[in-house]
């Protein structure tokens, strides 16, 4: 058993923050992923994940440490904890690069604010984890970038190195044991998501009955137009009954769709009593049988 590691998991927990084990010397989660999970113990019911896991039971921690001697890995959402990631650059972002330290810094100071005095822990590659009290009634989730190059941000769904923990690159430990301070207003304006857009209901354009219903009188009068001459007339009484509907509901007057089909009907060879007898007939019998334009 590894006593450094013991009881800096145990004090982790005291402080109500929830622990759960890293792998010996690394950063990444000792527990099973999702696809090996053997759904048994912990996970009888379903895969159980790490921040599910994390823990703040004595007895569970000192038995899970007493097993290998894992790095603590610090749930930070259950914690109630908003841990901003300072990084320092790496190579391939150039020698003159900013570390995230002095980007932070920069913020506050266009912020107008002075850096936040909190507890804090310094990583091995010589970046800083500032701890923040989350505030009540939000939940804020994990930030990439949002705040400036290399500042992450780690939150509800997301974890922490914690002190005591140790890499091939060396320690995590403690340069400042403060109290927590309270994520700062301006900085919870940063981190939060920005309000969904409100969803906008799609109203369908406008159609004009009267638009409608002129469309379909020229329609059906270019049928009456193109109708086989032995069908003229039984075409004619079909195509008027059709625009009936129209006429029983208000779009357009009765006259101008006699008008338009008399001129069809003798177009097509019709004589005028013909067209004029058809079309009466049919256009009373819509009427009476149109439907309401709901139900149509």
């Amino acid at each position: 058993m590894n006593d450094t590691l013991l009881t800096a998991a145990l004090t982790a927990a005291a402080r109500g923050w929830p622990v759960f084990p890293l792998r010996p010397g690394s950063k990444t989660p000792a527990l099973h992923s999702q696809d090996r999970c053997p759904r048994t113990g912990t996970c009888g019911d379903g895969h159980v994940k790490w921040e599910q896991r994390a823990t703040t039971d004595p007895a569970v921690i000192t038995r899970c440490w007493s097993h290998r001697p894992y790095n603590i890995g610090l749930a930070t959402g259950p914690a109630g904890l908003v841990v901003v990631d300072l990084d320092t650059p790496k190579p391939q972002h150039g020698p003159d690069a900013s570390g995230g330290g002095e980007t932070f810094t920069a913020l506050c100071e266009r912020a107008g604010q002075a850096v936040p005095v909190t507890y804090r822990t310094r990583t091995p590659s010589g970046g800083a984890h500032l701890y923040f009290a989350a505030p009540a009634g939000v939940r804020l989730g994990n930030t990439a970038g949002r705040l400036g190059p290399l500042i992450d941000t780690r939150a509800h769904g997301g974890y922490v190195v914690a002190p005591g923990s140790t890499t091939p690159a060396g320690h995590y430990e403690v340069t400042a044991p403060v109290a927590v301070a309270e994520l700062p207003d301006w900085l919870l304006a940063l981190l939060q998501p920005p309000a969904p857009a409100p969803v906008r209901r799609l109203v369908a354009p406008a159609v004009s009955g009267s638009s409608a219903a002129r469309a379909a009188l020229n329609a059906e009068c270019a049928t009456v137009r193109a109708a086989p001459v032995k069908q003229a007339n039984n075409t004619l009484n079909r195509s008027a009954f059709k625009i009936g509907r129209f006429v029983a509901w208000g779009d357009i007057t009765r006259e101008e769709v006699e008008g338009a089909f008399q001129a069809a009907g003798e177009d097509r060879g019709l004589t005028v009593a013909e067209c004029r007898s058809t079309i009466r007939s049919a256009l009373d019998s819509s009427a009476r049988t149109a439907r309401t334009r709901e139900t149509a």
